[in-house]
This record gives C-alpha cells, structure tokens and sequence, in this order.
C-alpha cells in the first residue's frame, strides 16, 4: 500500500507536553484509531502527572506546616519563660520592697534609740562632771594631777609583770633550745653508723715462703734498694716469718709497693728494671682506683654533678688521715650527719651533704702547706664551680672565713662531732705525719731534686737528684745544705741520715 505522509503537527495535549505526528494514510480508520489512542494514552499520562503533583503538594504543605507547628512551639515556650523570668523578678522586686519597708522602720527605730543615748550620755557626762569636782574638793587633786599618779602606778606594775613575762619567755625559750638541739645532734648520731678503724703508717705484705725474702733482698741487695727507691717506702726485711713490713707515712705509697711486691713475688721475676716497670705500672692503677673510689663515694652519698678533679681528690683522702682517723671515712661520716641535721632544720640537704663531704680537700691539695686547708679547699671548690653556700661551708668550718649560710656551722658541729668521738683521732700520728712530709718537702725545695722520700720513721731522708744538673760535687753540698737547714729550722728526736743519690743511666736499644 502506497503511503503518503503528511507531516503536520497537530497540537499539545495540556498538561502533557507530548508531541505527536499524525500520519495521513489512504486509510483514514487506521489514523483514527491511532489518533484515539495515543489521546488515551495522553490522559493517562496527564492523569499520573496531575496525582503526582497533587501528592508533592500535599507533601510540602505537610512539611511546612510542622515548622510552622514547631516555630510557634518555640515562640510559646520563650514567652512561658519571658512570663516566668517576669514574675520572678516581680517577686524579687516585691521582697525588695519589704525588706526596705523593713529597713525604714528599723532605722527610724535606731534613730530613736541614738536621741535617747544621746541625751542619756548628756546626763552622764554632766554627773561625771559634778562627781569630778566633788573628788577634786575632797582630795585637793585636780584632775589631772590623780591621772598622773595613776599612770605611773600603772606603768610600774606593767614594767614588774613585763620584766617578769620576758624573763620567763627568755629561760623557756633556753631550755626548749638546747633540748631541741640536743634531741637532733643526738638522733643524728644514732643514725650514723660508723667503724673506728684507725690506719698506722705499717703494712704488713704476708708471704707463703721466706725463701722470698732473698729475692726480694736481691744479690747484694740491689732489689730491695731499687724498690725504695722507686717507692720511696722503708722495707723491713727481720726474722718475722711469713711478714714484710713496709713502713711509710703516706698511704699511696705503701699500697703501691705493697701491690707491687705482689706483682713481682707472683710473676717470679725480680730485679730493678722489672721493679721499675711494676712500680709505674701499679701507679697508674692506683691513680685508677683512686678515681673509681671518689665516683663510687659521691654514687653512694647521692651527690651529682661534682667536677673530675674533686672526684679525684676524694678519692685521694681513702690513703690519707687526718690524726689517725681515716680522711674519706671521715668525710663520709660528716656528709651523713650534716644531712641528717639539715633535713632536721628544713635546709637544703644536697648542699649540706656536699659541703661536708668536700670540707677537708684542702688536706690532699698539693698547694701551699702554709695556708689552712679550709681556705685551700674554699679556693678549689671556686675553681670546680660549685655553689656559694658550699664554698663558704668549707671555708668556714674552722672559722677562717665569716659564715654567711646556715649549712657553714652545720658542718663545722658535724665535723666536730665525728673528730671528737672517742677512738676517732690520735693527735701523735698526725704531727708525725706532718713531721714527714716537712721533711720531703725541706729536700724539694733544692734545685734539681727529683724525689725525696722519708724513710725509716724520719730517721733517713733520701734524695733523688737529676744527674745531668746535679754533679757530684753539688751532690755533697746539697747532702750538707738539706742536713743544715733540718737541724736549724726543725723540730726532731735524734738524727736525720740524708742521703742525695745521683744515677747515670745509658740506654740504647738493640733493633
């Protein structure tokens, strides 16, 4: 069938918004039906789209009007709470009222009140006034001149019962004083334990076989000279069996040989060159030891931050003693106490205990004899830094110095209190001691001496010279000059031996 198409656009169906073509065939019933459907299908359309937008519409009237539902909820509930801020504030403003109405009345009361004691105070003012002049009439005594007598009369009871209230306070305040303090110094030394073990100027080196004791005496006794020497310890070679005795005032010294002769006996081989390598070699483990001592001394005393050469010079005070009593015992002993007194008074403990622990370094300080320790030890403890308070602790615990801090006579009383203990010190020791080192440092002060040791209990001073500015001549002399200035310008018992030794040593090394 042959189809001619017509293409026209018909219209839009209202509300459907479809365009549709009809198409003009021969046929005009099949464009009929064609038309009326797609009308029917139009309606439907336009059907759901009228339902559909009558439901959104509903939908949004719903929506809006539960928030306007909800807005009116919250204008109700703010004029409810405006309405009961309202009637609050008007019952505050009521109960201000009567409370001032109250207030009225009572100060109109008061008023009142105040006329009548007004006039009654006229009235009295007015009879004291008659009575006065009656009493005046009758004593003959103005009034002033009976308020004078009265005055002193009063004023010398009040001094009496003064004088007496202060003396009273003043022998209260005495007696509570010094049970106070000695309630501290008492429970601070029963809580310091200590040992009363007092170091002589004698080792004993203990020995398996006295077949020792000749090699360690050497073929015409060159070893045992040869370890004086280097040592600068008298060795006592006797017929104690199993015991050599090394005799010497310094502490370090005796331990060095003493470890020493240890070495050698043990390894076997003895003769002056060896002697020489262990001396040197103990020495050095010694200085070692000596450090480890004042680490592990200020690690138990809770002590931080102390400069090296302090450390090493606490160390030092292990082999040193101060009238028979162990210097570094003591010290510790001191830093305890001083930390319990100061804990005790609310002081500041670390610095009390540094102080105390620090307050002899002056006596292993290589400096000047002549200036006390306690100033020495100030000076060193400037040099390392440390605080003011400590360093005036140190200086002043023999008052050499002015104290300026409560840690100052804290150490001072402990200082004391561990060096006057019973069995603590022997006073003959340490002028021996002194006595020594006098001698050691006479023979140092000479040019070109190398060494000088004080051996046999001072009985002998021996001095080592340096060969290439000391001759044998000079040798002589020098011998003369340190026995002339002893005699002259020391105190001793019996005679001092002094012998000046001049060593000429060749090496050379075979390659």
């Amino acid at each position: 069938m042959m189809i001619e198409i017509i293409a026209g656009i018909i219209g839009l169906l209202a509300g459907g918004g479809i365009v549709f073509v009809v198409l003009k065939t021969k046929n005009t019933s099949k464009a009929n039906e064609i038309i009326e459907k797609a009308k029917k299908e139009a309606e439907q359309i336009k059907k759901e789209k009228l339902l559909q937008a009558k439901e959104k519409f509903i939908e949004l009237k719903s929506e809006h009007e539960q928030l306007i539902n909800k807005k009116n909820n919250d204008v109700n509930n703010a004029q409810q709470r405006v309405k009961q801020k309202e009637n609050t504030l008007n019952q505050k403003l009521a109960e201000v009222n009567k409370k001032d109405a109250a207030f009225q009345t009572e100060r109109k009361e008061i008023d009142q009140q105040r006329s009548v004691l007004t006039k009654k105070q006229t009235e009295l003012d007015k009879s004291h006034k008659k009575q006065v002049e009656q009493l005046e009439q009758i004593s003959n005594l103005s009034a002033d001149e009976a308020k004078a007598q009265l005055i002193e009369s009063l004023k010398d009871t009040a001094k009496t019962e003064a004088l007496s209230i202060i003396q009273e306070t003043i022998n209260e305040a005495k007696l509570t004083a010094k049970q106070e303090a000695k309630k501290i110094v008492i429970q601070t030394i029963q809580r310091t334990a200590t040992e009363e073990a007092i170091e002589n100027a004698v080792s004993v080196f203990n020995i398996d076989n006295d077949a020792v004791k000749g090699r360690i005496i050497g073929r015409e006794g060159r070893n045992i000279r040869a370890i004086e020497a280097a040592t600068g310890v008298d060795i006592v070679v006797d017929d104690t069996p199993g015991a050599i005795v090394l005799s010497c005032f310094d502490s370090i010294r005796r331990e060095v040989a003493r470890l020493a002769l240890h070495k050698l006996v043990t390894d076997g081989r003895i003769h002056p060159a060896r002697i020489e390598e262990v001396v040197q070699k103990t020495r050095q483990e010694i200085d070692d030891e000596i450090i480890q001592i004042g680490k592990k001394t200020t690690i138990d005393l809770g002590i931080h931050g102390l400069h090296p050469e302090l450390i090493k010079m606490v160390g030092r005070m292990r082999y040193r003693s101060s009238y028979g009593q162990n210097l570094l015992q003591h010290s510790r002993e001191t830093a305890n106490m001083c930390a319990t007194m100061a804990a005790e008074l609310g002081l500041n403990v670390k610095f009390a205990k540094r102080a105390a622990l620090l307050h002899d370094i002056g006596k292993v300080s290589a400096d000047d004899a002549e200036t006390p320790h306690a100033i020495i030890g100030m000076k060193l403890a400037e040099k390392y830094g440390e605080k003011e308070e400590v360093c005036n602790a140190i200086g002043a615990h023999h008052d050499e110095v002015e104290m300026t801090s409560l840690i100052a006579p804290l150490v001072q009383v402990c200082d004391g209190v561990s060096g006057a203990r019973p069995g603590a010190r022997r006073q003959m020791v340490d002028s021996y001691m002194k006595r020594i080192k006098e001698l050691e440092e006479t023979a140092l002060s000479y040019p070109g001496v190398l060494k000088s040791y004080a051996i046999q209990a001072g009985r002998e001073l021996r001095v080592v010279v340096e060969s290439e500015q000391v001759t044998d001549e000079q040798a002589s002399q020098l011998a003369f000059q340190i026995s002339d200035k002893i005699q002259n310008e020391m105190t001793y018992p019996g005679q001092v031996k002094v012998t000046v030794i001049r060593e000429t040593r060749a090496i050379s090394y075979a390659k």
